[in-house]
């Protein structure tokens, strides 16, 4: 008979931390899906809200269906300057002025990729720029649309790319950047978390590598916006780019935010001058004058109802205290990591993070060359983690979302498919 005691043992354990947990409470906000045992996917994906479906319903009614155009001027011309406040000031450690909310992750890195790049080279483009500065740092391993992008932008502009290759597991470390930053630096741009290990990044430490190298700093915070505290103001970064659909739950698709220091506000100047980052956006004048503050970062008309469900999910992290969160995270990351010691690793299953909580995001991944067989099955049975190419399975762990039980059923599932045998 098979030994299950390690099985009573974790239950028993995550039953205990959830009985604990100051933030218990929240899981009831959320939707549950109709035959989902265990949902591991909130870091690609998180849930929606409860009071969601009768704010959109309400929107239409109201905001939308009864105020009509009005409401553009009663509410909705501030709301990507007000909710990127919320954002800054709730998640991000910024100050008013600093973030806002509109676009797609991928045309917000653009933007200020290619301001930055344009900053650094001087008017004139590279060959005349007042310092050589024609290089833009990046990791190989970097999200996918990062690593397109900055090739991208580099063509633009005829930069050079030079590239950084971390440690898998344990991601970009300051000796890392410090080994490629040069006087002819004038981006290095890195992910906050690690997308593939959930590895964190040393951001205070590293963004003062490339300052004292005389680079601009861009940070992807699209894992770590919501789960990990980060004092982006004190730690001096310059620009950092996010997505809200991850720990912020705004839905699919739902718009970006971007953070510009105000110092780089009117020196940085992005390339999609569209009306609404005009200073005066009706005036319909011959010629394109930006707006001075952060406003200048749009580009067309926002995406207001695209904006509504991830009102909610600020407002619980505003209850819970981001460090609350990050204290769960760490909790929920930790349990999951003893799962794997106990039913996984016998298995052959590697794991893919960091082991200190203390220097990886909100997942964790495992590695097996049977996982996307084992991932498809886990998906029909209701249990569901995100694989990752080539034999990946991330357990992203949202922590207002997800339980310790549900984390140790989720890894209970994984175990047992692999021991059925996929055929």
């Amino acid at each position: 008979m098979t030994d299950r005691s390690a099985d009573t043992a974790l239950l028993d354990a995550a039953r205990t931390l959830d009985a604990a947990d100051p933030l218990a409470a929240h899981l009831d906000a959320f939707v549950e899906a109709p035959g989902v045992t265990a949902y591991l996917d909130g870091n690609s994906l998180g849930r929606p809200l409860r009071d969601v479906p009768e704010k959109l319903a309400a929107f239409v009614r109201e905001d939308w269906g009864t105020r009509l155009i009005r409401s553009w001027d009663e509410q909705w011309m501030a709301l990507p300057m007000e909710l990127g406040d919320r954002i800054g000031a709730i998640t991000l450690g910024a100050g008013p002025g600093q973030t806002v909310v509109s676009d797609s992750t991928s045309v917000l890195l653009y933007k200020l990729m290619r301001g930055a790049l344009r900053q650094a080279q001087g008017p004139r483009g590279a060959a005349q720029g007042p310092a050589g500065r024609t290089e833009l740092v990046i990791e190989e391993g970097n999200f996918p649309t990062d690593r397109f992008l900055a090739e991208g932008v580099a063509a633009e502009m005829g930069a050079t790319l030079r590239w950084i290759t971390p440690d898998p597991v344990h991601g970009v470390t300051v000796d890392d950047v410090a080994a490629v930053v040069s006087e002819r630096t004038a981006l290095v741009s890195l992910s906050h978390v690690d997308y593939r290990s959930g590895a964190l990044a040393d951001m205070p430490a590293i963004t003062a590598v490339a300052h004292d190298a005389g680079a601009l700093m861009l940070w992807d915070l699209c894992h770590s916006a919501g789960v990990v505290p980060m004092q982006l103001d004190d730690w001096g970064v310059d620009m950092a780019v996010g997505c809200t659909y991850k720990y912020l739950n705004g839905g699919p698709g739902s718009p970006a935010f971007a953070y510009l220091r105000h110092d780089l506000q009117g020196l940085l100047r992005q390339p999609i001058q569209g009306w609404w980052s005009a200073a005066d956006i009706f005036a319909m004048g011959p010629e394109y004058v930006p707006a001075d503050g952060i406003r200048q970062l749009l580009s067309g008309t926002p995406p207001v109802t695209s904006m509504l469900a991830m009102q909610s999910m600020i407002d619980l992290i505003e209850q819970s205290g981001i460090d609350g969160v990050r204290a769960k995270s760490e909790s929920l990351t930790a349990l999951a990591v003893r799962a794997y010691d106990e039913l996984l690793a016998p298995l052959d299953v590697r794991l893919l993070s960091p082991r200190d909580p203390a220097r990886r995001g909100g997942h964790i991944t495992i590695g097996h060359p049977d996982f996307r067989e084992v991932t498809r099955r886990l998906w029909a049975d209701g249990v569901i983690p995100d694989f990752r190419f080539p034999d990946g399975i991330r357990l992203g762990l949202s922590p207002l979302s997800t339980s310790h039980a549900e984390t140790v059923a989720g890894v209970l599932a994984v175990r047992d498919a692999l021991e059925s045998g996929v055929s």
